[in-house]
């Protein structure tokens, strides 16, 4: 009988510490997810933080254009990185984002050679490119170009770092005979 009623005891117990434990964990996740989950949420919302490139290149201001993917590590890195020059920068130079996933941005894709991401691209007020960077960069260079745009210097650079993410092809279109499409 007493054996029994150890068993319920523990068994309380356990149940108390587990459901203790969950609550932890949920409460926890709730108070951090900004910190924890930022760079995917800054990456989600570069699209709709976005100036149409149609009015970028058109609008007499440098432009900051970063083709990105939401499944890119090297872009959840820098994304922090980028939220931070746009909010610094963002009254001077057009900031432009584009999802190389999104298949209505492939024209600027196939025109600026996109082939390994984050790439960005740096224009004059007229357009003309005058740097692009290739993967993870240094803020340091960075923020030196940004602020060289700004100063129209005109010397075009290609900056490519070995930390990116290479395009995969999009296949969501394709019809194949199992497709059903």
């Amino acid at each position: 009988m007493q054996s029994e009623s150890r068993k319920q005891i523990l068994k309380t117990n356990l149940n108390t510490i587990v459901i203790s434990i969950i609550s932890i964990v949920i409460i926890s996740l709730f108070l951090f997810r900004s910190f924890l989950f930022k760079s995917t949420y800054l990456l989600k919302s570069f699209g709709e933080l976005s100036v149409d490139p149609e009015i970028a290149f058109t609008n007499n201001k440098p432009t900051f254009l970063e083709f990105y993917a939401e499944w890119c590590e090297v872009c959840k890195e820098m994304a922090p990185q980028v939220s931070a020059f746009k909010d610094e920068y963002e009254k001077n130079i057009n900031f432009v984002f584009l999802n190389v996933d999104n298949q209505k941005w492939g024209n600027y894709i196939e025109k600026f050679a996109v082939n390994g991401i984050p790439q960005v691209n740096l224009f004059d007020k007229k357009g003309n490119l005058i740097s692009t960077f290739i993967g993870k960069q240094d803020e340091i260079k960075m923020r030196k170009s940004i602020n060289s745009i700004e100063k129209e210097e005109k010397t075009y650079k290609e900056i490519i770092n070995a930390e990116f993410s290479t395009i995969q092809e999009n296949k969501n279109n394709e019809v194949s005979p199992r497709s059903h499409g």
